[in-house]
């Protein structure tokens, strides 16, 4: 039998949408912010030859620079003042949660509730003024040293002003977008840290489709290989949705209990374990710490860099045999950590146990958070290897049929979950709405009723 909520989500159409004033407010404060975000990744930085450097960056197609640009939007090819976009904040957060699970006064922190995390997003901001320092000063004298032995110069007038420009410019562009990130966050709909990478990587992708049409236009590649690849990610996409929306549900009971003269009858229920708890973040996570050094050993190494430096950078390409190992290992590795950060067995199992519920079979307490823990690793071993399959496999292919970047596993796999979480949360704006109207009506019917 369908539940109110059931009936509800049914009801919900374009007109109830209208009604919801304040769904509407946040859905146009995201979409400015948004527009706000692509306008800043067209204004370069000070001190930068714009043709210069759209040719010296057309030699690194293929490479990591490229992994880069997809997640700024083109911020980075275009050399904007948010070239660094948001992945300087992104590992910051890692480290954070990281050091929030194995050091002690941090772990305190993270039991003092909203205090505590208040003060863990102050050091998160903090690392995210050191990482964006260092890794604007890196492309600061990369670009000056990029393209020195075939005469070509990014930079009009080289030097410390034009260094400690770009670091000043850079930093200012990403603590924006950190800024503008928290602001969708709570005045608009959706995660607006995940929002804006997703922006950047949507912005790009009718540029790779139309790079893909014009292979097949001068006949580098066949028709029948564009439909494939056009199939193939029509399924990728339906393979996530369903992976995303698969769960392991934990029967729960409930006992008979009596208040006051009323007995009430035990109930059943369920506790939803996703078979992907963590989400988009270790791709994310595993992606931010590839990027952090090869930020600066691309633009080093492109120009008679070190030996070492060219070696890091060529095996760390897409498709090298060591950048799908770290990359898959960063993968599961985030799987497992995130997962263990945002689900507790132990608290779960205790707040089970003050309920009266517990698991059929199992006895409450410290046995019914050992079969969760259980549980929730089992799916998380096919979790991760659901996100390690999704995100390789494209690269891959990538790599050996030079496929357009924005159409790999990763980028498919943040749009997607992306999509899915904001849709939910406008489901549920409209619902809150609905269920606001049936109680105003409810007090109409019943105001003059004492």
């Amino acid at each position: 039998m369908a539940t109110a909520a059931d009936s509800l989500a049914q009801n919900l159409s374009f007109a109830n949408f209208s009604k919801a004033t304040d769904l509407k407010k946040r859905l146009w404060f995201t979409v400015g912010a948004l527009i706000v975000f692509r306008l800043c990744s067209f204004v370069p930085l000070p001190g930068i030859d714009p043709q210069s450097l759209s040719d010296l960056f057309s030699r690194t197609t293929g490479g990591m620079l490229d992994f880069f640009n997809m997640f700024s939007g083109g911020a980075l090819q275009r050399m904007s003042i948010i070239a660094l976009g948001i992945m300087p904040y992104i590992t910051a957060s890692i480290v954070v949660q990281l050091m929030g699970s194995i050091y002690e006064p941090w772990k305190a922190l993270k039991k003092e509730g909203e205090s505590g995390r208040k003060k863990l997003n102050q050091y998160t901001r903090f690392g995210t003024v050191l990482l964006t320092i260092f890794q604007g000063y890196g492309i600061a004298v990369g670009l000056e040293s990029w393209g020195a032995s075939s005469g070509i110069s990014a930079v009009i007038d080289p030097g410390w002003f034009f260094r400690i420009s770009t670091i000043i410019t850079l930093l200012g562009g990403t603590l924006f977008l950190m800024w503008l990130g928290e602001q969708i966050t709570s005045r608009g709909i959706g995660n607006g840290i995940s929002l804006i990478i997703m922006a950047g990587i949507v912005a790009q992708v009718p540029v790779a489709i139309g790079g893909l049409f014009e292979q097949g236009r001068t006949g580098a590649i066949s028709g029948g290989f564009i439909l494939a690849v056009l199939i193939v990610g029509l399924g990728v996409v339906a393979f996530i949705c369903l992976m995303e929306r698969a769960q392991r549900r934990v029967p729960i009971q409930y006992p008979k209990r009596q208040v006051g003269n009323r007995m009430f009858q035990g109930d059943s229920s369920h506790l939803p374990l996703k078979l992907n708890t963590a989400g988009v973040i270790p791709p994310i996570f595993a992606s931010s710490l590839l990027l952090l050094p090869l930020t600066i050993a691309q633009f080093m190494g492109q120009e008679g860099g070190p030996d070492w430096l060219l070696t890091v950078t060529t095996s760390l390409q897409h498709g090298a045999p060591l950048y799908m190992a770290l990359y898959a290992g960063g993968i599961i590795f985030f799987s497992f950590f995130y997962t263990a950060v945002v689900f507790n067995p132990d608290e779960t199992a205790e707040n089970l146990k003050k309920q009266g519920g517990f698991v059929p079979g199992i006895r409450p307490g410290e046995k019914t958070s050992q079969y969760l823990d259980f549980v929730l690793t089992r799916i998380t071993v096919i979790g991760a290897a659901y996100l390690t399959l999704v995100c390789l496999l494209p690269e891959f292919l990538i790599s050996q049929m030079a496929i357009p970047f924005y159409l790999g596993g990763t980028s498919l796999l943040i749009v997607v979950n992306v999509t899915m979480d904001t849709v939910a949360q406008i489901q549920g704006h409209l619902l809150a709405h609905q269920y606001e109207g049936l109680i105003k009506k409810a007090k109409l019917r019943t105001g003059g009723r004492r």
